[in-house]
């Protein structure tokens, strides 16, 4: 019987610039973003520009998470206690967590078969709802059609943040994720497609917004020593009405991301490899549906979802188990209990007036997930996607 012996969570090692670099700004003891001599760039000064640079935006923030990036989005771009905020019903907790953390209500849209956002229940619930904001979570690495997407925003006049936390480095159409919206957010956690145990962006080309995202994220007055921002006279407007909320990144981590960041692009590729070899196992068999990616994704596969169509709750609860016993780590969306990273939307108790969303619940139900760590091969790939299809066939 075949059997894979690799950890699902062993990521590759940071590379050797980083670590050098990281050993240098340890030996500076200058830890802190801000301590730094007249006109001097940080680690973290460099590592905004550079990220600027690689999304072709004038503004960017390093955050000390993904989440937090999410959270002073919501509030720089305005939302008050009470305003209705459409966001997927499929996502991860933290986005749903930033929206409750802004004192808004989310406004929850159903899943298509593409594991996309349903861009007509979007469209009807933007219609009904009057929410102005719209927090769009590319899940899983999945982009919807974007050109509806901008569309929808246009005509209901939707304030749209991108969650880009499983985009980075992705394209819809040549453009890169994370540039259609007014904000965007990215996540440098360790599972995500740069890595410092922790860490956030938050991009824009709103130099309002960007003003006070830098004021919520704990400069002081010390925005003028920030590069990757707007000018100063922008903060006067602001500076003495936006609280500080402190969630700066630090030199260390920044020291430790900026050559992934350099090597992004070649490390999307070596994803998209495992994945596509996974992928035509799955198209092999009549049990596991994988949907097609549209010709103007340009995607980064760092994970694969499959789902088994017809599959009882307890075949698929069979299916996890057998497949973690022969060492192939499963994680299963449509279980009714939270459990490791996985949640469904009706366990955030805190949404009041949940709503019922049978159609996510139906596609949810035999939604699998798994990782693809670069530390597995292609051949690793190939073993994991023969023992996959042999526990469901």
């Amino acid at each position: 019987m075949k059997q894979f012996t690799k950890s699902f969570t062993q990521q590759e090692s940071i590379p050797e610039a980083g670590i050098e670099a990281a050993i240098d700004v340890m030996r500076s003891g200058r830890l802190h973003r801000y301590n730094t001599l007249p006109d001097e760039k940080s680690e973290t000064d460099l590592l905004e520009l550079e990220f600027a640079e690689y999304q072709g935006v004038p503004y960017a923030l390093a955050c000390s998470s993904g989440g937090y990036a999410l959270h002073i989005a919501m509030r720089a771009a305005g939302v008050k206690a009470g305003d209705k905020v459409l966001c997927n019903a499929f996502t991860l907790a933290p986005v749903p967590g930033a929206i409750h953390n802004s004192g808004a209500v989310p406004v929850l849209v159903d899943v298509a078969e593409d594991y996309c956002i349903d861009l007509d229940d979007l469209e009807q619930k933007a219609a009904e709802s009057g929410a102005k904001y719209f927090m769009l979570s590319h899940m899983r690495g999945h982009l919807a059609d974007m050109d509806r997407v901008m569309a929808i925003c246009k005509r209901y006049g939707l304030f749209l943040i991108e969650d880009c936390a499983h985009t980075m480095g992705a394209t819809w159409n040549g453009q890169k994720s994370g540039t259609f919206g007014d904000v965007a957010c990215f996540s440098m956690q360790t599972y995500k497609h740069i890595n410092s145990g922790e860490g956030g962006f938050l991009t824009t080309r709103h130099s309002d917004v960007m003003a006070r995202a830098i004021m919520h994220s704990g400069s002081y007055m010390l925005f003028e020593r920030h590069f990757a921002a707007p000018p100063a006279e922008v903060f006067e407007q602001i500076r003495y009405e936006t609280p500080n909320y402190s969630g700066r990144m630090d030199n260390l981590r920044a020291a430790i991301l900026r050559p992934q960041l350099a090597d992004l692009d070649a490390q999307c590729e070596r994803w998209n490899a495992r994945y596509r070899i996974l992928e035509t196992i799955f198209n092999r068999s009549e049990k596991i549906h994988i949907p097609a990616r549209p010709e103007k994704e340009g995607y980064v596969a760092s994970s694969i979802q499959f789902s088994l169509p017809g599959f009882s709750t307890e075949q698929i609860q069979a299916v996890v188990k057998q497949c973690g016993e022969r060492g192939v780590i499963l994680k299963w969306f449509g279980d009714n209990v939270p459990r490791d990273y996985t949640s469904r939307y009706d366990s955030w108790k805190y949404i009041e007036a949940m709503p019922q969303l049978p159609k996510t619940e139906k596609i949810l139900s035999t939604l699998l997930d798994m990782r693809i760590p670069l530390t597995f091969s292609e051949d690793d790939c190939q073993l994991i996607g023969e023992i996959i299809a042999e526990v469901v066939g």
